[in-house]
């Protein structure tokens, strides 16, 4: 029979990996995007995957797989062993656009032994527990998903129905009974099974597995998140970074 300690020492040395999926053009992005990837954008002066990194290590991951494809070889160079940002990389190359769930299914090989692994879209950025997420995946539950309250884009006017009398301007409030999927998971490797070779995970296999019962949602309110899709995200994102910073 093994004693505590060596079943705390075999817990602490079970290396939980993270996948990325940085394969995207990134085409709103564009000019900024024609020579370099979207996951190597900077924000206030580091890339998004360095971020990225520093939320992981933060999270106590440290072994990282970048799923990449568009401009791979900028990643690669830019990357490498991935020492430089005190993680261990590793690289799955998609030779043509397979989507977010084709990109997972590329990575099955390295995945598949795994009790669970993270994966996060190579254009998020955000500091949400991910042990919270991981502790959601239990019994016959294929995986957890990270949610976040929707905001929105526009400025809401709130006026009374009956007179039409305007009452207040609220800017671009948070509209917390709408959730949005952060496009951080933590899944099981029996999601293998319920993947395409070419196609998105939230048009696939989600509605499928929503279906039979088998995802569930995690909450997280009041962290930073935020999905970099165009010019204007990334100056939002600069903003909340000093709001919420990761470290």
């Amino acid at each position: 029979m093994q004693s505590l300690t060596e079943e705390i020492i075999k817990e602490v040395c079970v290396m939980v990996k993270a996948l990325i999926l940085a394969g995207g053009f990134g085409k709103r992005l564009r000019p900024l995007t024609q020579e370099k990837p979207k996951p190597l954008i900077e924000i206030k002066g580091k890339p998004i995957l360095a971020w990225q990194f520093e939320w992981l290590r933060k999270g106590g991951i440290n072994e990282v797989i970048l799923a990449v494809g568009y401009l791979k070889e900028k990643i690669i160079e830019e990357i490498g062993s991935g020492k430089r940002y005190g993680v261990r990389v590793g690289y799955v190359v998609e030779d043509e656009p397979l989507g977010t769930a084709g990109g997972l299914k590329n990575a099955e090989h390295v995945l598949k032994n795994e009790k669970y692994f993270y994966v996060l879209n190579g254009d998020i950025i955000t500091s949400l527990n991910l042990k919270k997420l991981s502790d959601a995946v239990s019994g016959n539950v294929v995986g957890a998903i990270a949610v976040v309250p929707l905001k929105s884009p526009y400025g809401i006017i709130r006026f009374d129905p009956r007179s039409g009398e305007i009452l207040s301007f609220v800017e671009k409030p948070v509209l917390r009974e709408y959730w949005i999927n952060a496009g951080v998971y933590c899944l099981t490797p029996k999601i293998f099974e319920h993947l395409p070779e070419k196609g998105d995970i939230e048009q696939t296999a989600f509605p499928i597995l929503a279906e039979k019962r088998l995802l569930k949602a995690v909450i997280y309110t009041d962290v930073l998140w935020k999905s970099i899709d165009t010019h204007k995200d990334v100056e939002e994102a600069e903003k909340l970074l000093s709001k919420y910073p990761i470290t």
